[in-house]
């Protein structure tokens, strides 16, 4: 849009030198061809007149030209660069003898302008001279500049009647392909004085929507000289509307300074008015609504005060950016309200629908959800520095709750930590860190992740659909990485972890009955409700070379201990894994003794973590029995009541089994979540 106003401005001072030209090559037909000697003289283009043309000098200088035509820039189509049905100049003679410029009438009657730009970026705006005297006239606007007292050069300038009437102008880009039509040019200007207070106003018509344009300067003469005065603009239509009342001025470099206002009705709307259609899935990007205090001066631009509003998620804040030094430095801040991401997110899948069934793929094809080997590139982190500041009073991400947070953001020499100080989640809090470093020529990874004391159950729940465990948790986590792809970042990832739950229970499985189960030949009993509580659930885990690592998963719990063990191949996408349930003879969870005799039944949980198997390890489990028989015989007995078992003494009364469960469907259940 720029450009375009550009090169109308361009196209309408080589019409202005034009129209002053002409009257002194009178008489119009006979000279009719000199004026478009001196205009190709000027400007490198030819020009036709193909309709009447009049002029007269008194009372008035008035020329009037009928189907005017410049040809445009050679190898530039199409082949006319301005066309217009009639041009109209008229200018006070005697104030133009004392040197000042009254324009009585300057219009433009349904003008065309075709701008474009070639392969090698020069644009057609720019004009050729035939020698270097005639270049000189360039470099008048140089004349414009202050003066030691500060005034202007066209102090005497003054305009009356000045439009464009149902214009049209096109922009094409050679070298993007980009191509713009503007339809329904109107503007009309008014300036009785350069010291006096200029209007502007005026529309035009881009991809079906019409546009108005205001513009009202206090005084044109103090902007013109350097010196600061007042400005009010607005663009206005239905794809946005925006507004700026303030201070402006031009003296080394533009500066600014007042109040802007932006609403935009829709988002979705306006980026696809403007050809760049949003992408983004969800229903959100709504209504925006934006206002603050701007302050431009050069190139560096603050906006502060601002409110901000976009759908239903409502804030405040400040943001500078700073262009001055070597590299571009971005400072903001911005405190939000609860945001509800859900509406910028993909629709989730219906609770309940049953999962689709995985397609078994081809012998040696590759997965689609393999790591990907595509290079991943973080040198763009290092073309600017930037400190964010955000928070909110509550987050909604899907069913997840988050409470009060605060994240801080911090940009410098190509790494990039975004740290997570404090966030509420379920009754519990935590922190977080996670880093992006660009810095050097292999990109890097890290995170460091604590969250203690929260209700896992409806976090779960919540998160992942995930119902079957509660209990209060505590979870760490602090890995890094390195490489050139998501593959080689995986398999180079490192750290420990550490997972805990406490007074907390699997629901929907029996781990006590499922035992039982397996030794049902010796004991029976009636199916009791499927619940499995534990005093304590949890252990701690290494990450070498991408490969996870855990050798004390342990779960206490009356009547029943679990151990388990193995590693889970992050690059490989693999799980070897071995759960040892074991029944025992204590009513003590956490903390009870984890060597107690009873019957153990091992189960083998292996193989892609898209496709896991599960079965028992009965050579396990008989092992086990031939090393102490002993042990597990009394162990059996002291679960049935009767035998060894019972409440008088103080080991716990047998549960009784569910003849109807399958151990290993029960654990793949379990594991498959």
């Amino acid at each position: 849009m720029k450009k375009i106003l550009i090169g109308i401005g361009a196209v309408i001072v080589v019409l202005v030198a034009a129209a002053l030209i002409a009257p002194f090559l009178i008489p119009v037909e006979t000279y009719k061809g000199q004026i478009l000697a001196q205009v190709q003289s000027a400007t490198g283009r030819t020009m036709r007149i193909d309709g009447p043309l009049k002029l007269s000098i008194l009372p008035t200088l008035e020329i009037s030209a009928a189907k005017v035509s410049l040809s445009n820039a050679p190898g530039q189509s199409p082949p006319e660069m301005v066309t217009l049905d009639r041009l109209g100049v008229r200018v006070a003679l005697f104030p133009l003898l004392h040197g000042a410029v009254d324009i009585d009438e300057f219009v433009l009657e349904k003008p065309v302008i075709a701008l474009s730009v070639d392969k090698s970026g020069k644009p057609n705006w720019q004009f050729a001279t035939a020698s270097a005297p005639q270049a000189a006239p360039a470099a008048a606007p140089k004349a414009a500049a202050p003066s030691s007292g500060g005034g202007s050069s066209l102090s005497g300038l003054t305009l009356g009647d000045v439009r464009i009437v149902d214009g049209q102008a096109t922009y094409a880009d050679a070298r993007s392909g980009a191509k713009y039509e503007i339809d329904g040019i109107n503007l009309k200007v008014a300036l009785p004085s350069l010291s006096s207070p200029m209007q502007a106003d005026g529309s035009l018509v881009w991809n079906q929507e019409k546009i108005s344009l205001s513009l009202h300067v206090d005084n044109p003469d103090a902007l013109m000289s350097g010196k600061s005065t007042g400005v009010n603009a607005s663009v206005s239509g239905n794809p946005v509307k925006v507004a700026f009342k303030g201070q402006m001025s031009n003296d080394k470099a533009i500066a600014a300074k007042g109040d802007l206002d932006l609403d935009v009705p829709s988002v979705r709307k306006l980026a696809a008015w403007a050809g760049q259609p949003l992408q983004a899935p969800g229903t959100g990007f709504g209504p925006l609504k934006i206002a603050g205090a701007v302050d431009v001066a050069g190139s560096k631009y603050a906006f502060t005060k601002a409110t901000v509003a976009l759908d239903a998620i409502k804030g405040t804040g400040d943001f500078q950016f700073d262009g001055s030094g070597k590299k571009p430095y971005v400072n903001a801040r911005l405190a939000m309200g609860t945001i509800d991401a859900n509406p910028y997110l993909p629709p989730q899948q219906a609770s309940g629908a049953p999962a689709a069934p995985a397609a078994t793929a081809p012998a040696g094809s590759a997965k689609s959800h393999e790591w990907s080997n595509d290079p991943i590139d973080l040198a763009p982190l290092r073309q600017a520095d930037a400190d964010f500041d955000l928070s909110v009073d509550g987050l909604l991400v899907q069913k997840i709750k988050v409470g009060k947070s605060h994240l801080a953001v911090k940009l410098k020499d190509g790494k990039l930590v975004a740290d997570l100080t404090d966030m509420a989640l379920y009754q519990g809090h935590g922190k977080a860190k996670v880093t992006a470093d660009g810095s050097q020529s292999v990109p890097g990874v890290a995170l460091d992740f604590d969250l203690a004391g929260f209700q896992a159950n409806p976090f779960l729940t919540d998160a992942m659909d995930l119902k079957w465990l509660s209990g209060t948790a505590t979870a760490t986590i602090d890995v890094t990485g390195r490489g050139g792809s998501q593959r080689a970042i995986v398999s180079s990832l490192g750290g420990n972890g550490k997972v805990q739950f406490l007074n907390g229970a699997i629901s929907g499985l029996n781990l006590a009955a499922m035992v039982r189960n397996a030794a049902s030949a010796f004991t029976g009993g009636a199916q009791q409700q499927e619940k499995t509580d534990f005093a304590e659930l949890g252990g701690t885990f290494t990450i070498k070379n991408g490969i996870l690592t855990n050798n004390d998963l342990a779960m206490e719990s009356p009547l029943l201990r679990v151990a388990g063990k193995g590693t889970v191949d992050l690059p490989k996408q693999r799980v070897d894994y071995r759960v040892e349930p074991k029944m025992v003879a204590s009513l003590q969870g956490q903390g009870g003794a984890g060597n107690l005799g009873g019957v153990t039944v091992p189960v083998i949980v292996e193989g892609p973590w898209d496709n896991i198997s599960y079965r028992p390890d009965l050579a396990g489990m008989v092992g086990g029995i031939a090393k102490a028989p002993g042990g597990a015989l009394q162990g059996l007995k002291n679960m049935v009541p009767g035998q060894g078992g019972g409440t008088s003494s103080g080991a716990a009364p047998a549960p009784a089994p569910a003849q109807s469960q399958n151990p290993v469907n029960q654990l793949k259940s379990l594991f498959g979540k």
